[in-house]
């Protein structure tokens, strides 16, 4: 008798973890493998026959989109690039010589008076980093980085922009802008990996050297 309690009290456990297992299934994780920019150590002259191939197509659908400028600008010349595109995330970066400064990306939201804003924020960012930097040498380099941002310098280098393969096309037909690429359209905003093509990568994609000097402004 006590026997069959057990076997029955098994049953009713696995039919009610069945129920709540229907009643509540499992949330699936995102997992992406979507990422716009180049791979590290890639050849710079793949890359751009890569992004070029990415703009091919006829549909009519948006696809969110990488933009690397040929040369960095400043924020407020942002708009004279996106021809009223939605952009989503402005890439920063203050190149000093032999000194690592890491890419400060920017998210913001639909104008363009938040994307010409955008240095200010990466400024207030980097001297934020500066505080908990491991290093003294880290903490200059970065005080240095958000004090040229603020002083509006040539510093944007990229742009998550969101357009048709048409409109995407004539962009990158602008001098300025040294590439664009494109995800597929069905690519949801905010769930891939974003890396610029930066204006110093000629060759290939590799960092640069991190054993210079800082300068003191």
């Amino acid at each position: 008798m006590r026997r069959a309690g057990i076997v029955l009290g098994g049953v009713v456990f696995a039919v009610l973890l069945l129920v709540l297992g229907w009643a509540q299934p499992p949330v699936r994780s995102v997992v992406t493998t979507d990422r716009l920019g180049p791979d590290h150590g890639e050849r710079v002259s793949d890359y751009l026959d890569r992004a070029r191939e990415s703009l091919r197509g006829n549909d009519s659908d948006q696809h969110w989109a990488l933009l690397s400028f040929a040369a960095p600008v400043t924020a407020d010349r942002i708009p004279a690039y996106t021809d009223g595109l939605r952009i989503a995330q402005v890439l920063l970066h203050v190149d000093i010589p032999r000194v690592y400064i890491p890419v400060t990306t920017i998210t913001v939201p639909s104008g363009d008076a938040p994307a010409v804003a955008s240095a200010r924020s990466a400024a207030a960012l980097l001297r934020a980093e500066a505080a908990t930097a491991p290093d003294a040498r880290t903490a200059a380099a970065l005080r240095l980085a958000a004090t040229r941002l603020d002083a509006g310098c040539a510093c944007v280098v990229g742009l998550n922009i969101r357009g048709t393969l048409d409109q995407l096309r004539k962009l990158a037909a602008h001098s300025d802008i040294r590439a664009i690429e494109a995800l597929p359209a069905d690519a949801g905003g905010g769930t891939y990996a974003l890396v610029p093509l930066l204006p110093r990568h000629r060759d290939h994609v590799v960092p640069g050297p991190d054993d210079g000097p800082v300068p003191e402004n």
